[in-house]
């Protein structure tokens, strides 16, 4: 198992330098594009606090999509709240255990089972809605089998074929410190690692860079105050900017 603890150690090296630096080069490119005008979705808060209040209730609540669809909000608002507490129970393999830590565990475990039955449920939405299906791209297909074979088969290492927890640590906390050590010979977690990597790898191009690019939609992080105040981006001012520098070259000869 050495060879291959060494190549799925340099391929988390890599997924990693790729996912870090794939999301921040997009969220740079988010940040770069021009809002001229005020585009916040209405009703809309008109106090910075109250956008705060909002962008809340939309990231931990979905607000809108309970709104828009309430059998899309019910499966969706099911899978990320436990995909938060498995990966919560995750963070083990990379810290030491403490008491929040040892508390979440079982809940963690048993929240795999309720993020594969979210993703289902989006899964079958995508499958079974005709307007739906019709502008559903393969990679959003793709996407969710991904997240599905990724929780399946870490509830099979969970209650079907234990894994050794503790070298799964160790090849992690290595991995940290530039240290190789060695993986658990099985079949399923080298199946689930490999499932995650490739998540990594893809994310910063695929659909789920709306994790995010919420906190930096004009519609959602906007106070809705145009009579009082008027808005000018960024972009806006560098323009007026390079036009007043060459007018007055202009004027000056």
């Amino acid at each position: 198992m050495t060879f291959v603890s060494i190549l799925y150690g340099l391929l988390f090296w890599a997924a990693t330098l790729v996912l870090v630096g794939g999301v921040g080069r997009r969220i740079y490119f988010y940040l770069q594009i021009p809002v001229p005008l005020k585009i916040p979705t209405t009703p809309a808060p008109i106090t910075q606090s109250g956008v705060v209040w909002r962008m809340f209730r939309e990231v931990v609540f979905f607000q809108s999509l309970f709104r828009a669809n309430k059998y899309t909000w019910l499966f969706a608002f099911i899978f990320h709240m436990a995909l938060w507490l498995v990966l919560l129970r995750h963070t083990r393999y990379f810290m030491e255990v403490g008491a929040f830590l040892s508390f979440i565990q079982p809940f963690g475990k048993y929240a795999s089972f309720a993020m594969v039955f979210g993703l289902a449920g989006l899964l079958a939405r995508r499958i079974l809605v005709d307007r739906v299906r019709y502008i559903s791209a393969p990679s959003d297909f793709l996407m969710l089998a991904l997240l599905i074979a990724i929780g399946l088969s870490g509830i099979l290492m969970s209650f079907v074929a234990s894994t050794d927890i503790v070298m799964v640590k160790g090849f992690f906390r290595g991995l940290m410190t530039f240290d190789f050590h060695p993986l658990p010979a099985s079949p399923i977690l080298l199946l689930h690692l490999l499932l995650v990597a490739i998540l990594m790898l893809v994310f910063p191009i695929s659909k789920l860079m709306h994790a995010p690019g919420v906190f930096l939609s004009p519609t959602r992080n906007q106070v809705d105050n145009p009579r009082e105040k008027r808005h000018i981006s960024q972009w806006a001012l560098e323009l007026e900017q390079q036009q007043k520098t060459y007018l007055d070259e202009v004027k000056n000869g």
